[in-house]
């Protein structure tokens, strides 16, 4: 285990709208203003979207199995913001749910809103956080530097 303390920077409430692709907004935001370290949570709607559902099988690196949501679903998630090679780096985890269906997994790619989604985004501040891709592991963990 590696972990680093730091303090709750800046507090961003965010809306995207209908038709916005949710994790090209919140690369943008953070871009903007220069997000490196965060923590957030969100709710709303989304039309379309792409979530990894877990491994094919039980081995490092995971080969990913993958859903594919065509159609309006209600979401939440939690996720973080961290750089990985100079480029904001968002990692959701989500659930949604449509009638009495849902799924939940990584949402990456495609996400598109529907109607509205609301972020709250914790800025932290005081360390010194980044995504390094690790082959071994076949994704890229947050590692600690110093500040």
């Amino acid at each position: 285990m590696e972990y680093s303390k730091g303090s709750i920077g800046r507090v961003f409430t965010v809306r995207i709208d209908h038709g916005d692709d949710l994790l090209y907004e919140l690369e943008n935001l953070a871009k903007k203003e220069g997000i490196r370290s965060a923590m957030f949570v969100l709710l709303g709607a989304v039309r379309e979207a792409n979530l990894v559902v877990g491994p094919k099988e039980n081995k490092v690196p995971p080969e990913t199995q993958w859903v594919n949501l065509n159609d309006v679903h209600e979401v939440i998630g939690v996720g973080n913001i961290f750089f990985e090679k100079d480029e904001p780096k968002i990692h959701l985890h989500s659930a949604a749910g449509r009638g009495m269906a849902s799924v939940v997994g990584c949402l990456r790619g495609k996400s598109e809103i529907f109607m509205v989604v609301e972020v709250f985004i914790l800025e932290i501040t005081g360390i010194s956080a980044s995504r390094m891709f690790d082959e071994k592991k076949g994704f890229a963990p947050i590692s600690f530097g110093s500040i």
